[in-house]
């Protein structure tokens, strides 16, 4: 299939995926900053470019809920969200994951009131992460557009059925322009087919009660699918490098083989590390990033012998960086420093990372901006 160079913005080329992707049904509620996802796939279908339905609903709740319905009878379906309004979804999230309905949602990572604000941050999927979607975080246009599509053949996989999240940083990658390669997907994405999707000419009934006695197989049913999501992400990713020539892993590795202290981050944050590491390099520092593309299912991390520099844009309170939670948990012997920086939109430029590889001190939590004498 033939690539094409455009320049696009990670919202509009979310859209673009969608659009190559082709699902049935759209519905979808605006909130900043994810709106120009579903404006540009409303003018995708006003102008005749997607044949799908799309519904204008009232709420996020109400957009969850109608991508339920349209999902449970068989079709592709697609929703993008933000924040706040990924909150509102918070109920349908379970029902939609539950009910082994491979949704794809596009979601802007944004910061969560009070105070109000619309940058960036990840405790909005974060908070999210028990559900059962599987979640995948990027960090360029081409990734967004590239994990859109990768999204769609991975969720409807018979062995998955689970619904996937594809979250971005607000406005640092849903509104930055960059050039990317619009690629024809052609037969990567099969035609859908849910094995228990309702049918008129042999009824059956859905989402009845489940007692005691049977509820915990449903969910270890869907753990084990989680499982065999880390297979069905590897068969993807291996299958789109060879037809589209990119490449792309659940952690990217960069400058780790040799390296003694390692930047673990998620997002746009993940990207601008390995500038500081070539920095750190100049300077003699044997630094390395791995940037954490799918966190689930959490993926397998190689840090034997190296230290950690955890990055987290997401506070647990109560209990520290979420990503250095669940890494500290996979890994206990891990010897890390854990950063809380880049909350609400906060800056953190490349020089600031180095910074906190500098002055590193392992098994501690350091809030960059806040005077150390208060932390």
């Amino acid at each position: 299939m033939s690539d094409k160079l455009v320049m696009s913005t990670g919202n509009k080329a979310v859209a673009a995926a969608v659009k190559m992707a082709q699902p049935t049904v759209v519905a979808a509620y605006p909130i900043t900053p994810q709106t120009e996802v579903i404006e540009a796939i409303a003018d995708y279908v006003e102008g005749g470019e997607m044949t799908a339905r799309y519904i204008p609903v009232e709420s996020e709740h109400s957009a969850m809920t109608a991508c339920i319905g349209a999902a449970i009878t068989g079709v592709r379906v697609f929703t993008a969200t933000s924040s706040h309004g990924l909150l509102y979804m918070h109920e349908m999230l379970h029902w939609a994951a539950g009910a082994r309905l491979p949704i794809v949602m596009g979601q802007v990572n944004r910061t969560i009131a009070p105070g109000w604000n619309i940058w960036a941050e990840h405790s909005d999927s974060l908070s999210q992460r028990d559900t059962g979607w599987l979640q995948i975080y990027v960090s360029t246009v081409q990734e967004a557009y590239d994990a859109t599509l990768m999204a769609f053949r991975i969720a409807e996989d018979n062995r998955v059925l689970l619904p996937v999240m594809i979250n971005m940083d607000g406005f640092l990658l849903s509104h930055i322009m960059q050039p990317f390669e619009m690629t024809e997907p052609g037969d990567f994405i099969p035609p859908i087919h849910l094995p228990h999707a309702i049918d008129v000419n042999d009824p059956h009934g859905y989402g009845a009660m489940s007692p005691a006695n049977v509820h915990y197989q449903f969910r270890f049913d869907m753990e084990k699918s989680m499982r065999a999501a880390r297979e069905v992400i590897a068969e993807t990713e291996a299958e789109f490098a060879k037809r589209f020539g990119r490449s792309y892993a659940p952690v990217e590795e960069y400058l780790c083989d040799d390296a003694d202290v390692v930047i673990v981050a998620m997002g746009t944050m993940g990207k601008e590390a390995e500038v500081a590491a070539d920095f750190l390099r100049s300077e003699g520092i044997k630094a390395g990033v791995m940037r954490i593309r799918w966190l689930r299912p959490f993926p397998e991390l190689n840090i034997a012998g190296k230290e950690l520099v955890v990055i987290d844009r997401d506070y647990s309170f109560g209990f520290g960086g979420v990503i250095a939670g669940e890494i500290q948990a996979r890994y206990p012997e891990a010897k890390m420093a854990r950063v809380i920086a880049g909350l609400g939109g906060q800056e953190v430029t490349f020089e600031d990372m180095a910074e906190f590889v500098r002055s590193r001190k392992i098994g501690t939590e350091f809030w960059f901006g806040i005077p150390e004498e208060e932390q």
